[in-house]
């Protein structure tokens, strides 16, 4: 994509990265709305611990993906999906660059990807290390950051597929309300519920939609079950490509999990809880 100039009624490339920007800051400040943030810094610790003895935090896909209560989807293959969202990649990536939420994916720049499921624990404490890194990274044009949002925990909220429909929402976030994608991702891992639990109701899941600046007609859309119709059989057909996806296998687990990171295509195994080693991957 290509910036705008002033006075066309559109942001420039670099009023969007101050926009981005801003929004960190903002969001860091919402300490008030952070209630479940100690649960996932707990986790965060306990990752640490793993590590240490040789392990990574994986959250295996064997632990089950049914969704009871949601729609039945079809076996389809993600290439023939015919309602996926504007601003995603074929392989069912949400990137995020200098120019905002689908951007063009620039070869020369280095190339985040991160396969999050939103009941996930794990990617909770990934995202509370590394989010604002990557909302950095991405605004700065150091590179392009893909989200993958996918479901394989909905056995885990007493059958209200709740994993699939925040994936549904983070997609209609990217595409409507572009500019306020990277808050609600953040702000959707901030109030995280447990899993076991039944999540979040698409109510909740649409209050954090606005109080991260979605517009009220597309907060709407997510409340009365608009973004998982849309939505939920793209979520189900990524999450199988990437489920069948032995490029995303971890090497140390044998398997495939979420978070998954990848730093230009490859498996990222380093200690995530270091804020800094993400970064240096990618500066490296």
């Amino acid at each position: 994509m290509s910036s705008t100039t002033p006075g066309n009624g559109k942001q420039t490339k670099n009023q969007r990265r101050d926009a981005a920007r801003e929004q960190a800051r903002v969001l860091r400040e919402q300490q008030a709305k952070r209630d479940r943030r100690n649960k996932i810094v707990g986790i965060s610790a306990l990752s640490v611990a793993v590590i240490a003895l040789g392990g990574v935090v994986v959250w295996l896909l064997n632990q089950g993906s049914s969704g009871e209560g949601l729609p039945e989807y079809a076996d389809t293959p993600l290439s023939e999906v015919t309602d996926a969202p504007s601003v995603a990649l074929e392989d069912g990536g949400i990137p995020v660059g200098a120019d905002g939420v689908g951007s063009d994916v620039d070869e020369d720049l280095a190339r985040v990807d991160v396969y999050l499921d939103y009941m996930c624990p794990a990617c909770g404490a990934f995202e509370e290390t590394n989010g604002d890194n990557l909302i950095s990274l991405a605004s700065d044009g150091q590179a392009t950051v893909v989200y993958h949002p996918i479901a394989i925990l909905n056995r885990y909220s007493n059958g209200t597929g709740y994993s699939t429909r925040a994936a549904s929402a983070a997609a209609l976030v990217a595409e409507q309300a572009p500019e306020a994608f990277s808050v609600f991702n953040e702000q959707m891992f901030a109030g995280q519920p447990d899993e076991g639990t039944s999540g979040l109701t698409n109510d909740e899941i649409a209050d954090i939609a606005s109080d991260a600046g979605v517009p009220d007609a597309v907060t709407s859309l997510i409340s009365d079950g608009t973004a998982l119709d849309r939505f939920g059989q793209w979520v189900t057909s990524a999450t199988n490509a990437a489920s069948a996806n032995q490029d995303l296998v971890n090497p140390q687990s044998g398997s495939f999990g979420t978070p998954t990171i990848l730093v230009d295509g490859t498996v990222w195994t380093e200690n995530w809880t270091d804020p800094s080693a993400l970064l240096q991957a990618v500066a490296g």
